[in-house]
């Protein structure tokens, strides 16, 4: 047998006697021996061998003295395993069992943090984002003299630029589908729900571009009402930034508004 043979055989019989090894532990009906046994896999960064003992003791070792550190080591395996649903439970679970104890912050702290890992990219539904900020925020009311409160602002604001980038995004979408009303809408919603935007003079070019076309498309009826609304929107951007790069191209699109204001009131005077 060359020498790859005998590293490939050597291999098998570890894992052959590893396997053997935890069908034991399994099988046994001792809980301090597999208690001990669950502890070996969890230091040996073994998480799925240690969570499945842990699953076999969890409920009959929550009356003894070990339910307090079971419950701390429990989340751990499936924070490790990268399952941040069920890590974020039982993190959260640990917490509100044992509120007094002296990693009660941490696990509050690893609820949020692993709810935060959840948040998918801004294309996808944000309802996992929203669930983070929530966590989030809670962590800093109960604990706010925590050392990790600087991080959970930090993770906040992250996540806040997420859903900020997806408003942007959607409202973007709607300007280029020509569905004037639901963009200009959406821009109006970035700058209340998002106020410190640093995006806030692109939002509100945007706006007016939005607003122009939209008054370009009506109905004659309605044109004068909407470029005056172009106009207001072109003060506020130039009240705001009056040094914006934006600042030619958005005077340009004002005075084409009062062009068109000037140019149905005189048709209204001739009708008349």
């Amino acid at each position: 047998m060359n020498r790859r043979g005998l590293l490939f055989f050597t291999l098998l019989l570890l894992i052959f006697f590893n396997s053997c090894k935890f069908q034991k532990n399994l099988k046994n009906p001792d809980i301090e021996e597999k208690y001990k046994a669950a502890l070996e896999y969890y230091n040996a960064k073994d998480y799925s061998h240690a969570l499945q003992l842990f699953d076999q003791m969890i409920g009959v070792i929550r009356a003894t003295d070990k339910a307090e550190d079971l419950s701390y080591f429990y989340p751990y395996c499936y924070y490790n395993q990268k399952d941040y649903t069920l890590a974020a439970y039982y993190f959260k679970r640990y917490y509100t069992t044992f509120p007094g104890s002296s990693r009660a912050e941490e696990c509050l702290y690893m609820s949020a943090y692993c709810n935060c890992l959840n948040s998918p990219e801004y294309s996808l539904d944000q309802t996992s984002t929203y669930d983070a900020i929530k966590e989030l925020q809670l962590f800093i009311d109960i604990y706010p003299k925590s050392k990790r409160v600087s991080e959970c602002n930090d993770l906040i604001d992250a996540l806040r630029q997420k859903l900020e980038l997806k408003a942007y995004k959607i409202a973007r979408m709607y300007s280029k589908m020509s569905d004037y009303t639901a963009a200009i809408v959406s821009y109006q919603n970035i700058l209340k729900d998002f106020p410190e935007t640093p995006h806030k003079e692109e939002v509100l070019f945007q706006i007016l571009k939005t607003d122009y076309k939209y008054a370009a498309g009506s109905v004659d009826s309605k044109k004068k009402e909407r470029f005056n609304k172009a106009i207001s929107a072109y003060n506020d951007l130039v009240k705001e930034f009056p040094q914006t790069p934006h600042l030619k191209e958005s005077k340009e699109i004002c005075d084409k508004s009062k062009k068109e204001i000037e140019l149905l009131n005189s048709m209204l005077t001739k009708m008349n």
